[in-house]
């Protein structure tokens, strides 16, 4: 249904507002000491703006770069990344605490600034989708919107170390599944989605949640199209894991595990440091987030049913899961989710249209 928003019960529409209401006021206190924890843990500071800016000898993405310049110089994937884990005490157990070796396949083929100029690549043609895609449904001014604020959202795309980050080549192509996706034309957002996988495994939520959709709309073709994804996926895990195995030794470090329980703040506090949010206060940013959603909600259509509860369930997942250190979770969303907040007016007004409506009813 396009503008869902409008059709609802007033009573409904009322609870909405109420509750949107509250969360923004709640976001404000919430992320402060998020932020502040953060800030007062030199550590976790330099791990935030080592996702922003260029990174110095230490850290996840130095990491990387040690594992990828191992494997352009010719040694295998899971000696060098298991090697270099082991040697800054990185944990190595369970076997996803070892990336995936798609990103460094591709340095060895193009370089890391090749990689660099892959994610600008890939922004870019999400930004080139986004706009063709909401041509019809939209207008010319949200439209434009969505197109800046995918920028906005995609800002780490630009920075010295875009290469190396494997969430965000991962987001900017699960972006670009959601703007290419169409019913007669499904196959080229399928391939960006595998992709996606193929970089990281955190996109699988996404695929799942289309085969879904597919399944709920008798689709067939899609249904087994995803599923057949979803299986090559399930098996490339289990090599991976097969090759994690192969070079783990006793005693090798092991992970906290993921049940931080860190809650909502956590997600908004890394969309406010790793979009072109972070020139705002976190207490302004965070609650201008939380509109994205209300956006996409107020959108309507496949298209904004797929990526309201793509958005929600991953930031839902992030608040049970992730420990404050995974904040760089967050781009998987992006820079799709900030394009939301195009369309926030639209929403803001079909709210008011139904309370306008019943009073005309009334009177």
């Amino acid at each position: 249904m396009e503008r869902p928003l409008r059709h609802l019960p007033r009573g409904m529409a009322l609870t909405m507002l109420a509750a949107l209401a509250a969360l923004m006021v709640w976001s404000v206190f919430a992320t402060a000491p998020v932020e502040q924890a953060a800030l007062s843990d030199e550590t976790a500071q330099t791990e935030i703006e080592a996702e922003v800016e260029e990174n110095a000898d230490d850290g996840d993405l130095a990491l990387y770069r040690r594992i990828s310049e191992r494997v352009i110089a010719g040694e295998g994937y899971y000696a060098a990344a298991v090697g270099e884990q082991r040697a800054s005490n990185y944990p190595v157990r369970p076997f996803v605490t070892v990336r995936l070796p798609t990103l460094a396949m591709i340095h060895k083929g193009t370089g890391i600034d090749g990689a660099r100029w892959l994610a600008l690549a890939l922004l870019t043609a999400s930004i080139l989708a986004f706009l063709w895609r909401l041509r019809d449904v939209v207008s010319p001014v949200e439209r434009g919107g969505a197109g800046v604020l995918i920028l906005f959202g995609g800002a780490a795309a630009i920075t010295p170390e875009a290469g190396l980050i494997h969430e965000l080549l991962a987001g900017l192509l699960l972006t670009l599944a959601l703007a290419m996706y169409s019913p007669r034309r499904w196959w080229p957002s399928l391939i960006a989605a595998g992709l996606a996988l193929a970089l990281r495994e955190l996109a699988a939520p996404f695929v799942l949640l289309w085969l879904a959709f597919a399944l709920m709309q008798k689709r067939w073709n899609e249904v087994l199209s995803v599923a057949a994804l979803l299986t090559v996926f399930a098996i490339g895990l289990y090599l991976h894991y097969l090759g994690v195995d192969a070079q783990r030794i006793p005693g090798d470090p092991i992970s906290p595990g993921w049940d931080a329980l860190a809650g909502l703040a956590l997600p908004l506090v890394a969309l406010s440091k790793l979009t072109a949010l972070l020139i705002l206060p976190t207490w302004l940013a965070a609650p201008l987030a939380i509109l994205s959603l209300l956006g996409w909600l107020g959108l309507g259509g496949r298209l904004g049913l797929f990526a309201s509860l793509w958005f929600a369930g991953f930031f839902t997942a992030m608040a049970l899961f992730a420990r404050p250190e995974n904040f760089y979770w967050v781009q998987l969303t992006l820079p799709a989710y900030l394009a939301g907040f195009a369309f926030t007016s639209r929403a803001l007004a079909d709210l008011t249209h139904v309370f306008r409506a019943t009073q005309t009813q009334n009177h």
